[in-house]
């Protein structure tokens, strides 16, 4: 123990000195006295290390001198908020994704137009009926890359203050793909959630989005599903909620034409969703109520209101590395929930009174987890609507379906890779159809 002492004071005095050790005098100076205070101080602290360290060889309590005080408590993590209009204590989140998307397009009774959104992804009212087939299109775009940046408050009497805010780039274009294929931004969602209470923009209450699937194309079995995002007021009880939506009516003229946007409502789309749990799933059932209204001036003046009214339930089973999702939704005056607005809510009559459109939608989907790194689905949706056609016309949208099935590999993690089949058909009401043939490869990174 004692040869140890020595080679601990040996080695202060070597790093003191920052040079080797020679037994010659040095003259003394006020620099000298200093580095002999440093280094008597450092031969202590040594000795002191090397009781402590006998004491525990030894198995003895070590003296009370010894005993190292207890460490003090390290500062509160982000004592101050990062933005200065936050709350203290504020955590602030931000994720995304970049997604390149490449698809290769063939429809056989037309041609989608130049700048269509069914060229960005997959819509089936955008689907060419009674046309002539050309060559297929390829696309290539980065559109649905998206930004989410979010907060969360824990409050001092207990309970949850968050914020979200997700924006993609599926706005209005600001260049062209000649040159610089710049395009908008796009508010997705932006809300506030204080509790049970949520204010803002986001998915509908109607809308069940953990059944959607995971798909290469935006949406997936955009036929079947309710897709709605919308400002609300939404109040969730246990298993319970309950919105306040914001309204709009789509309506077909009479005899049919270019569809109206009305926003004449003056009661918001109200629902109800009930979801039961268990280990190996869920089952969320819906229910939507709303106004479908009307209102011009002038001679031909139209001024009416009816209502409409769907129901909803969809969920998800887990079954080893397999999960089933699906979705069947069904009223009147549904039209724009579903199918990115494939059909109206409502019709003209001659008279200027308004008729909801009833109308049936369902999709399902089957993913198989093959490994770690990669996985598969096959989906299938459909939908199908009663137009009158007196009212309606013969060209208003009667039915869509498609199947799709796709394959994703993800080499590490937050990087995947995919390839997507698809094959889907439309028909109007005067029984002509359309169909389309689409592989869509993609290449996302998740942060």
């Amino acid at each position: 123990m004692i040869e140890l002492r020595k080679v601990l004071i040996v080695s202060a005095v070597a790093s003191m000195a920052g040079a080797p050790l020679t037994l010659q005098a040095q003259p003394q100076s006020a620099a000298a006295d200093e580095q002999q205070r440093k280094l008597e101080a450092r031969v202590q602290e040594l000795e002191r290390q090397l009781q402590e360290l006998t004491q525990k060889l030894s198995g003895a309590p070590a003296p009370a001198s010894a005993v190292s005080k207890p460490p003090i408590d390290p500062p509160a993590l982000q004592p101050k908020p990062i933005a200065p209009n936050a709350v203290p204590g504020t955590r602030f989140l931000y994720s995304g994704f970049v997604k390149l998307d490449g698809m290769w397009s063939d429809y056989d009774d037309g041609e989608i137009a130049d700048g269509s959104i069914g060229r960005d992804f997959y819509l089936p009212s955008t689907i060419p009926v009674g046309g002539v087939g050309e060559g297929a299109d390829f696309d290539s775009h980065v559109k649905q890359s998206r930004f989410i940046f979010g907060t969360d408050t824990d409050l001092a009497g207990g309970g949850l203050l968050s914020s979200r805010f997700e924006v993609d780039l599926y706005g209005s274009s600001l260049g062209d793909e000649r040159a610089t294929n710049t395009y908008g931004v796009l508010l997705r969602h932006a809300y506030v959630q204080y509790r049970n209470w949520l204010v803002g923009q986001t998915w509908s209450n109607f809308m069940d989005a953990g059944a959607l699937p995971e798909t290469a194309d935006y949406i997936g079995p955009t036929d079947g599903t309710v897709f709605v995002r919308e400002p609300m007021v939404r109040y969730t009880l246990g298993n319970w909620s309950f919105s306040a939506e914001n309204p709009e009516t789509t309506i077909t003229p009479f005899g049919g034409g270019t569809r109206i946007a009305s926003d004449d409502n003056n009661i918001p789309d109200l629902t109800a969703a009930y979801t039961w749990k268990w280990g190996k799933g869920y089952l969320r059932a819906a229910a939507l109520v709303r106004q479908l209204k009307y209102e011009t001036t002038g001679a031909t003046a139209v001024d009416d209101s009816t209502e409409g009214a769907a129901l909803s339930l969809a969920g998800k089973f887990n079954f080893g590395p397999h999960d089933l999702r699906f979705s069947i939704t069904g009223g009147e005056g549904l039209g724009r929930y579903v199918g990115v607005n494939f059909t109206n809510d409502a019709v003209l009559t001659a008279t200027g009174e308004l008729e909801a459109i009833s109308g049936w939608a369902a999709f399902a989907a089957w993913r198989h987890v093959w490994n770690d790194r990669v996985r598969s689905t096959l989906m299938l949706s459909a939908s199908e609507y009663d137009n009158d056609v007196i009212l309606t016309g013969a060209s208003a949208n009667k039915s869509s379906w498609s199947w799709a099935i796709n394959t994703f590999y993800s080499p590490v993690a937050k990087l995947d890779v995919g390839i997507e089949l698809r094959h889907a058909e439309r028909e109007i009401e005067s029984g002509a159809s359309g169909s389309m043939r689409r592989v869509q490869a993609v290449a996302r990174y998740s942060f």
